[in-house]
Order: C-alpha cells, then sequence, then structure tokens
C-alpha cells in the first residue's frame, strides 16, 4: 500500500512539473558548419518558440550542436554559443498583474546537467520585455549571454 501511495505521489509530482513547463522550441533548420566521417555533423540550428504568457511575442534562437557519433546517440554536451532575438509579431496586452521575472524557456544541452535558459524580465519604465538566454551547469555555468529587448507598443 505505501509502494502505490509513493507511486502516486510521485505521479501528480510529475503531472504539476509538466503543468509549470516553459515553452517548446519549433527548429526551424540547422545549417553544417564542419563535416565529421562518422556521425552527426557539427552544426548551428535555429528554433523559434512564443513566450508562454505573452502572445504575439516569438523568440529566435540560434544554437551550436556537436555532432560525431556521441553527437548522433545524444551523448555530446553542446557548447555554450548561442544567440538570440525576440520580435512582437502582432498587438500585445499585458495584464495588470504582470510578473517581473519568469523562465520562458529551457531546453537540456548535455545528457546531465546542462540547459539553456531563457528568462524573460519587466521593465515597466519603459515598457520593455528583456529576454536574457545563458547555459547553466549545476556545477559551473558558462558566462555567456545573449539578450533580445521587445518594447511594447
Amino acid at each position: 500500500m505505501r509502494a502505490r501511495a509513493l507511486f502516486t505521489f510521485f505521479a501528480l509530482l510529475s503531472l504539476l512539473a509538466l503543468a509549470a513547463l516553459p515553452a517548446f522550441a519549433e527548429e526551424i533548420d540547422c545549417v553544417t558548419t564542419e563535416w565529421k566521417l562518422l556521425g552527426a555533423n557539427h552544426k548551428v540550428c535555429v528554433n523559434a518558440f512564443d513566450d508562454p504568457e505573452v502572445p504575439c511575442v516569438t523568440c529566435y534562437m540560434s544554437q551550436a550542436r556537436t555532432g560525431g557519433i556521441s553527437g548522433a546517440v545524444g551523448l555530446a554536451e553542446d557548447p555554450s554559443e548561442f544567440s538570440l532575438d525576440c520580435r512582437q509579431t502582432c498587438a500585445v496586452v499585458l495584464p495588470e498583474k504582470f510578473p517581473k521575472k519568469k523562465k520562458v524557456f529551457s531546453e537540456g544541452t548535455s545528457v546531465l546537467f546542462k540547459d539553456t535558459q531563457v528568462t524573460r524580465f519587466f521593465d515597466e519604465k519603459r515598457k520593455a520585455l528583456i529576454y536574457l538566454a545563458v547555459s547553466r551547469k549545476i556545477v559551473s555555468g558558462s558566462p555567456k549571454n545573449s539578450i533580445s529587448t521587445v518594447v511594447i507598443r
């Protein structure tokens, strides 16, 4: 009986975690940067994701992907090299109570413990949304980052 209760608890916890997940990216396309004899080529891919809480804001992120045999089977650690650009695609209306800071996108860049994360900040004084992309690692992250802003008109 205790095992069943524990399973139910973890199942509910998993569902709650899924409900709080940031946006998912849609891959637009990739360009090969280095040909590999065995396994996948090294490449730079462009992905798009919509801000989950702000309709009409789309972010585009280019990111380096490691190839080779380890890259082909998903075991390679991608480098912390990316660029971010966010655009307003139609009229944006923000709710009255809008969070000053929120994680809007996260994607794993290695099998364990490394991800690229995009956090949205709201500059109320200038009526601007600021999107910051960083590479995070549990033990030591990278200071490499990219920023993009969307002025609310």
